[in-house]
């Protein structure tokens, strides 16, 4: 949004939104594209839509006029086979509308903890910047993060690290791979205290083998957590069927997992 806001202050734009859809569609309501004189700054899906879209802009760029919504047929007559139907809304927009803008069409960022700043952190760091999340990055050695970071990801130095359990925004997806297992425990035990206290935790994962998983059970079990309470940690973490055990491979499988169970 920021390229997009900042190219407004120098020369107006079409805001091209998805109003609405039925059927099958290469985009959902809310996605858009700003449509300046020689750039395209995002996307409503690709292929003929987009091309089309792209042309009725400029038109209006240059001054003509039209209807705010017009409907696209996803059929043959548009090069595209997926059988839906898209309402496209056209908007001239510029300076005067970047403060509007930005609030309007900011993602709504889903909050995530990451515990662990090692190499699969690092890279679920990489993978998931580029998602709507909101990041924390956690870790008890303030020296381990990079020196720039996204801008959807902050970095959070805690010693002892689960003490940041408290903290963590309600609702925050929990990713646990510190350097040490004794440092693992202590943040899923958090967890666990805060997930009996408030019940806003919804999912908690701990990267390790299912070996790993039985020896945590054996000692969360000592600490008071029944089968109910630890039935709520995903350990192993990732898609099943993702053998491959490279940070990058690791990342992707696991950001995948995510999506998959909640969808930001």
């Amino acid at each position: 949004m920021n390229l997009v806001t900042s190219r407004l202050a120098i020369e107006d734009a079409v805001l091209v939104s998805v109003d609405a859809t039925q059927g099958s569609a290469p985009r959902e309501a809310g996605a858009w594209m700003a449509v300046f004189a020689t750039d395209v700054m995002g996307t409503i899906g690709g292929g003929h839509l987009e091309f089309q879209a792209i042309d009725e802009a400029r038109r209006r760029l240059a001054g003509a006029t039209g209807e705010p919504v017009r409907q696209y047929s996803l059929g043959p007559s548009l090069g595209q086979c997926c059988g839906g139907t898209v309402r496209l809304r056209f908007e001239r927009v510029g300076a005067a509308d970047i403060p509007a803008l930005e609030e309007r069409l900011l993602p709504q960022l889903t909050p995530l903890a990451l515990f662990g700043g090692g190499h699969v952190g690092k890279a679920l760091v990489n993978v998931l910047s580029s998602l709507p999340f909101a990041i924390t990055w956690i870790d008890s050695r303030d020296e381990i993060f990079p020196q720039q970071v996204p801008a959807n990801v902050q970095c959070e130095h805690s010693d002892p690290v689960h003490a940041a359990v408290a903290d963590l925004a309600a609702g925050a997806r929990v990713l646990i791979m510190s350097f040490s297992h004794a440092e693992d425990l202590d943040i899923v035990a958090a967890c666990l205290r805060r997930q009996r206290e408030r019940a806003d935790l919804p999912y908690i994962g701990l990267i390790g083998s299912r070996t790993k998983w039985a020896t945590f059970r054996h000692r969360l079990e000592e600490r008071g957590f029944n089968q109910a309470e630890l039935a709520h940690i995903t350990c192993p973490i990732g898609l099943p069927g993702i053998g491959g055990k490279e940070p990058e491979v690791i990342a992707v499988s696991v950001a995948a997992q995510i999506l998959q169970k909640f969808s930001p």
